[in-house]
Parts: C-alpha cells; structure tokens; sequence
C-alpha cells in the first residue's frame, strides 16, 4: 500500500522531504512548516497512512533552528490511532532531527507536537457552554481570517475574572484547560462553582487565536504577530484579537486575570507574574503569591521552584497581557505555563502532560481562586 503523509486539515503542519518505502519498513524526511509571514516554527500534526504492520521511522529534520530548540531533548511526540487518547510516542533528538518510531497495527496514525484542539472542538465547547443555565455567549467581532471571536460570560458576583487562553495557538493545553475550567464552572451541583459565580463575574475566552489555531502555527495569527506582544497598542489591522478582548476588559475592569499558554523547554506548571510593574502595589503582589503558594499546596502537578525570571521594578513589558492588565486595571494578573514535555515532579510514560491533566489543573485552579475570590 503507498504511503501518505498529509496534514490538510484543521491545524495540520508538516512538509514531505522524501519518504522511502522498503515493503517492512518506511523513512521519511519531514520539516515543520513556519508560522505564515513568520520565522517562528515548532507545532506539527499530520497523518500518515498505509503503515499498518511496519516499522515506521520519521524524521523532522528542521528541529535546530527552530523556535524553541531546548524543547526538543527529553521530548516525545504525541500520537494517535483515533484522535481521541494520544500516548507519548518512541521519540529522540540529535543534530538538530527529531525521530519518531511507530509500529502501528492500525493503517492511519496521527502525530503531533502535543494533543491537538481543533476549530471544530472549539465550536463545540462553545455551542454546549452557551446552552448551559446562566451562561451567555457574546461575539466580540472577527479575525483576520473571518473566524469569531468568542467569549462566555458566567455568573453574577461583583469581582471581575478574566480567563484567556491561547495566545499562541500550538498551546493546545491551553484549551483543554479551558474545557475543564468551563466543565466546573457549569457544574451547578460543585460547591466551589456556585461559590465562584456568586462572588464573581467570569468573563472566558476559550482561545484567543482562532486563526493561527486553523492555520497550524505555533505563535501567531494570520498576519504573523505574536499576540502576547500587542496588549499595549493593539490593531483591528494586525492584532484584532488584542483589540477586542482588551476593550471588552475596558467595559468590565478586571479584578483577576489568568493568561493559559504551554511552554516548550521547562518539564513542569508554573506561574509568571507581574512583579516588573511600574505600578506594583504591595497589595496585589501579595494576593498573586498568595495564589500562586496556595496552588502548590493544593495540587502536586503545580510547582513554584522552576519557572521564568522576574523583571526587575519598573521594567516589565507592557505589551504582554499579564503585565499590560495588571497596570491598567490594578489587577492580579499571572500567566500559567504547562509542559509539552511531562511534568517531571509527576511523570507518566504512557502520556505525559496530557489533555486530561490540563483539565483536572483548571479545576485546581478555580478551587484555589475560591478560597481568595472574596480579597481580590
């Protein structure tokens, strides 16, 4: 049977090289196509068929120069028979290559840089929150490629929460996490749920980049621009994503803010600040390490000893959307970071950071924010 390898679908990213068949066994040469009008590069997912009971060997050859090189060492990809549960594939890296060996028993396997969400799922978790009892879905306009811009309002409380992920859409955990964070939320039986939507308003928007998400890209929209770069002067010509949610957030104010993205280098979950503020109060760096102490406590996936530097005082990026709200709004801002790779504190072989714990992090993490909602 001839081999395939396609990746013309929703979120699909892989160039053919050059495939040698030789009957038991197949090598191919794969490179990661870049973001479009953009140098960054790292996200995959492809198809390959016509390889049931052969040894499969692929070979991404453009992995050193990629955007995030240090990903790649203690790495595996992600693959699936029915793109439902993705295990951690035989996976290695040397001279700038990433190899993985398959030796599947079904003809069709997908791989990918981590368990894809795709624009259909969205639409999905979009159509079931929205039918939930006091949930309401407003379109804040449209992206450069046409797609919507979503965001769910749950709850009638004064403190104004704001969730956002995606930013950069090769983060895939980060919508899984906002699956699980939208799953709890709704659960009008959870305790913490109806606690958190009584004192508070959430305002959540599933993901930030619908186009780079389509597009297959790992950190920008359809015009090549990082969105977590946009947050102190966004366009509707070049960041329409920014500019929306950042008005929409000047309509409410906003008490709380978490920023969800993966991170390709560090084996852990983490948190990023705000401390670099020219406005830092004592107050609210208090209640961030307050949250940020209280997760560790609550949830051994969560960790504070591995994670990025502080800016020192007055020197934080004001185009970043952590710093950028917690200026503007006075707000406890932070951004969570989870692994492409595993969790190292918490290995699991068979699926590392997986979709599953993304989700069951969300609610720890909503869990946390309900025993502080009322100080913040």
């Amino acid at each position: 049977m001839t081999i395939s390898i396609s990746s013309a679908f929703d979120s699909g990213n892989i160039r053919v090289r050059s495939i040698i068949d030789s009957g038991a066994s197949v090598r191919a040469e794969l490179e990661i196509v870049k973001d479009r009008e953009s140098d960054f590069y790292q996200w995959f997912h492809f198809r390959v068929a016509g390889v049931a009971g052969r040894e499969v060997e692929l070979a991404i050859t453009n992995c050193g120069t990629s955007a995030y090189p240090d990903g790649w060492p203690g790495y595996r990809a992600r693959v699936s028979e029915d793109r439902e549960n993705w295990t951690q594939a035989d996976t290695s890296y040397a001279n700038g290559t990433l190899t993985i060996r398959l030796s599947p028993d079904v003809n069709a396997v997908w791989l990918a840089y981590f368990a894809p969400y795709s624009m259909e799922r969205h639409h999905d978790l979009i159509a079931w929150a929205a039918c939930q009892p006091g949930v309401a879905h407003r379109e804040l306009g449209l992206t450069l490629d046409g797609q919507p811009m979503d965001l769910l309002t749950i709850g009638d409380g004064p403190k104004q929460v704001w969730l956002y992920a995606r930013q950069h859409p090769g983060e895939s955990m980060a919508q899984w996490w906002m699956e699980g964070a939208l799953e709890r939320l709704c659960d009008e039986e959870d305790a913490v749920a109806r606690l958190l939507r009584r004192q508070a308003t959430f305002h959540i928007v599933p993901n930030m980049n619908p186009d780079g998400s389509r597009r297959g890209h790992l950190r920008t929209n359809a015009a090549g621009v990082n969105l977590n770069r946009e947050w102190h002067e966004p366009s509707m010509e070049r960041s329409p994503e920014v500019f929306l949610v950042r008005a929409a957030m000047d309509e409410t104010g906003v008490d709380f803010a978490m920023d969800v993205h993966g991170d390709e280098a560090i084996p852990a979950v983490f948190l990023a600040g705000f401390e670099g503020i020219a406005g830092l109060t004592e107050r609210q760096l208090a209640l961030y390490n307050r949250y940020r102490d209280t997760l560790a406590l609550r949830t051994p996936d969560f960790q504070t000893k591995l994670g990025y530097p502080t800016a020192a005082a007055g020197k934080a990026n004001l185009s970043m959307s952590t710093n950028q709200i917690a200026q503007r709004f006075g707000a406890v801002a932070m951004t969570l970071e989870m692994p492409f790779k595993d969790n190292d504190d918490l290995p699991d072989a068979d699926f590392g950071w997986s979709p599953a714990r993304s989700m069951q992090l969300a609610k720890d993490c909503l869990g946390v924010l309900a025993e502080m909602i009322g100080d913040v």
